[in-house]
């Protein structure tokens, strides 16, 4: 599929439009508060869309809806409805905590619980996994969609004279370092407010482009009777797919990992802890403005599904024979659905897809490392509000962060397909971290060095459950190594608990603690609603 200049222009302006607008959102003197956190100063709306958009990327528009083409369904949408539940109680009960306790990062909120040591370990794995997985995950991902959709390895090929696997190689390198530099400029400059705000437009460009992918589908699948006709078509002919609900025996999403599992484990994880999600929350405003975006957030992980999910299983309704890997369903949807004149809207919607992605995993990447992780090798770049030290650490952090990911992402097409290599690889450290963490809220007898060693022993002990029952879904295997982890840490406790109190949390001064008016009813409102989707599509 050829570009136009049409399809050109459309990308260069909208690419430059979020440069422009980023960097103008960043500019002024930057102290370690206003580059980390964007001085604290978040609203509500800003937040959610910011959440919605880190977390969308075409690991969901290849991966996810991939695998709602294959046999899983639609009952991969589990990932998106249990995180929008998970939201509102993060939102009921730990945003609270982390804007109390006055922490940038949430290694440094673990310090508060145990100790350096606990701190450093959470970074360092942190960091790592978000270099290695997410963001070059991303990276790989934003490549292939962009080879699928474009034809990028045939116009490599003719231009270059080079065989099909060169022009493959060349067009996917090309991608993953051309994403990679383009989504740095604007982030190593201006920090979280310059990600924030790039979030907000390209936030709105995927919604939005994936809302028109959806429509075109539809008509074209309905003919001469239109949009209405193709959804009633599609429900009718894709009553198999349309279950949320799998056997305990599948492999991938059975449902008891999804209703009291593992798969709890992994979105409280993801939304509660890690650090390029929660990043955002802790630059609120205020406890009501962080609640607020939130559900906000929550609301819109409710409607991703329908965007992403339906066009997938719609692909393989309408082009079946040419799809030969499920990671090529929505892309060769598009190819072969959508009108030259959206070509440039599309592209900048993927493009928006991974770059709001990964500008957000290397800004919390290296937020972590200049807080958490360099003060600990070197004793330097030590925060404080107004020192400058940790943003220069942070920036060149940045730039090697970059590199990395760039260089690690090729590797990952060795996967058999980019969201399982995303959700497998999380798995070890997932359960030690999450198991650390939340024993660590709910009691105060677990000792530090305990810590430590959950921390570290949940890799070993996931490793060994994928090698022992490899048939058994890795959610289960999440399930078992978070038990076993909270096990060993309530042994701990019993044997040497800790008895000195933890330090007392230092509010920041700028940041209103008073929950949101509703805040209990809008969340059971929001549980409400997915509950009802699993009634729905059973």
């Amino acid at each position: 599929m050829p570009l136009s200049l049409t399809d050109l222009l459309t990308f260069a302006l909208f690419l430059g439009a979020v440069i422009f607008v980023s960097l103008r959102a960043a500019r002024g003197r930057m102290t370690a508060e206003g580059y980390f956190l964007a001085g604290r100063n978040l609203g509500g709306w800003a937040i959610g869309m910011s959440l919605v958009a880190t977390n969308i990327s075409t690991e969901h528009f290849v991966g996810m809806s991939g695998a709602a083409a294959t046999g899983v369904g639609l009952a991969i949408a589990s990932y998106e409805w249990t995180a929008a539940a998970a939201l509102v109680v993060i939102g009921w009960f730990l945003l609270p905590r982390y804007l109390r306790s006055g922490v940038f990062t949430m290694p440094e909120f673990l310090e508060r619980r145990y100790d350096r040591g606990a701190r450093t370990i959470l970074a360092a794995l942190l960091t790592a996994a978000t270099v290695f997985v997410a963001m070059a995950t991303v990276l790989y991902a934003g490549a292939v969609a962009l080879n699928a959709i474009f034809s990028l390895p045939e116009g490599f090929a003719a231009l270059f004279g080079l065989s099909p696997e060169a022009a493959e190689l060349a067009a996917t390198l090309t991608g993953v370092w051309g994403i990679g530099l383009l989504s740095s400029i604007y982030t190593i400059y201006g920090g979280l407010r310059a990600v924030v705000w790039s979030d907000m437009i390209q936030g709105i460009v995927i919604l939005a482009g994936g809302a028109i992918v959806l429509w075109i589908g539809f008509d074209a699948l309905g003919g001469d009777g239109g949009v209405l006709a193709g959804a009633a078509r599609f429900l009718d002919e894709n009553r198999d797919r349309l279950h949320t609900i799998l056997p305990t025996d599948h492999p991938e999403v059975p449902w008891t990992a999804v209703f009291i599992g593992g798969l709890w484990i992994a979105q409280f994880f993801y939304w509660g802890v890690n650090q390029f999600i929660t990043q955002r929350t802790l630059g609120a405003r205020s406890l009501a403005e962080g609640q607020r975006g939130i559900l906000f957030a929550a609301w819109l992980k409710i409607l991703v599904p329908f965007l992403i999910c339906f066009p997938g299983i719609l692909a393989v309704q309408l082009y079946g024979p040419q799809i030969s890997h499920p990671d090529q369903a929505y892309p060769v949807l598009l190819r072969e659905l959508l009108p030259p004149a959206l070509r440039g809207i599309l592209l900048a919607a993927l493009a928006g897809a991974v770059m709001s992605s990964f500008n957000s995993m290397l800004n919390s990447a290296s937020t972590m490392y200049a807080l958490d992780v360099h003060p600990r090798l070197f004793g330097r770049g030590r925060r404080t509000g107004g020192d400058r030290t940790p943003v220069r650490v942070a920036k060149v952090a940045s730039a090697l962060f970059v590199i990395a990911a760039c260089l690690w992402a090729p590797l990952i097409g060795g996967f058999p397909g980019v969201f399982r290599y995303i959700q497998t690889v999380w798995g070890f450290v997932t359960p030690g971290i999450c198991a650390v963490f939340f024993a660590g809220i709910v009691s105060t007898r677990i000792p530090a060095f305990a810590a430590r060693w959950g921390l570290v022993a949940g890799i070993p002990i996931y490793a060994a459950l994928r090698l022992l029952w490899p048939e058994t879904a890795f959610l289960h295997h999440m399930g078992i190594s978070f038990l076993l982890l909270v096990a060993g840490l309530a042994a701990a406790a019993r044997w040497r608990p800790r008895l000195d109190p933890a330090p007392a949390p230092r509010p920041p001064a700028n940041v209103d603690l008073t929950p949101l008016p509703g805040v209990g009813w809008k969340g059971a409102v929001t549980l409400l609603a997915i509950a009802s989707i699993y009634f729905v599509f059973p």
